[in-house]
């Protein structure tokens, strides 16, 4: 089966090289989605080896990976964020249990969910999937199960992605990672709140269905 992974990135000219020559070690194909970035992440992917989709103009950051799902050609896709906070050396991990026929969805679950708003959506989310984790930018997941998902509408990818493979019946395993500390500043996600509220509708249509 053939493995690429998708790098959503923006303004992150300091870490992609180092990102991708890191991921390109274990998958075929390494795509930055370069969101309309002002400095030079472009120049850099290109130069490190990734094949770019750049945006004409900043789409943020679901739409962006939506987008690079739904160009993307490989029956297995890896998300890895570009600012190296994510252990590239466990994407194996993450690949085993899709390879192995014993999942469809492989999720990097964190030792701390840092902020929390991220926290609560995780806590609604596990309500019906049972997934501890659901707003990880870490994953792996069969391309087959993509279809339909460039539609869906959130302000991030936190607990919508998981609940769109949950109701595609996909098998969801989680493992445990631990993440690169890089100093980020965890300001307050304001898309979390908008998001939440999304993620809980979405659980209610479907308690209906």
């Amino acid at each position: 089966m053939k493995t690429a992974a998708l790098i959503p990135a923006y303004n992150e000219e300091k870490s992609a090289a180092d990102v991708i020559a890191n991921v390109s070690q274990y998958v075929d194909k390494v795509i930055v989605l370069d969101d309309c970035s002002s400095d030079n992440t472009e120049e850099k992917a290109r130069k490190a080896g990734a094949e770019v989709i750049t945006n004409p103009k900043n789409l943020g950051y679901l739409k962006n990976i939506l987008n690079g799902i739904e160009k993307t050609k490989a029956d297995i896709l890896v998300t890895i964020d570009a600012d190296g906070e994510h252990p590239p050396e466990r994407i194996p991990d993450l690949l085993e249990p899709i390879r192995n026929g014993e999942a469809d969805l492989v999720l990097g679950r964190r030792r701390k969910i840092p902020r929390l708003s991220e926290r609560m959506i995780s806590w609604i989310t596990r309500l019906k999937t049972g997934v501890q984790d659901a707003g990880t930018g870490f994953r792996a997941f069969r391309k087959s199960f993509t279809k339909g998902i460039s539609k869906k509408k959130g302000y991030c990818t936190c607990g919508m992605f998981v609940l769109f493979f949950h109701q595609s019946m996909a098998r969801i395993k989680e493992v445990p990672i631990q993440e690169i500390p890089i100093g980020k500043p965890r300001g307050i996600a304001w898309r979390h709140i908008p998001q939440l509220f999304l993620v809980l509708w979405q659980i209610i249509i479907t308690r209906k269905q």
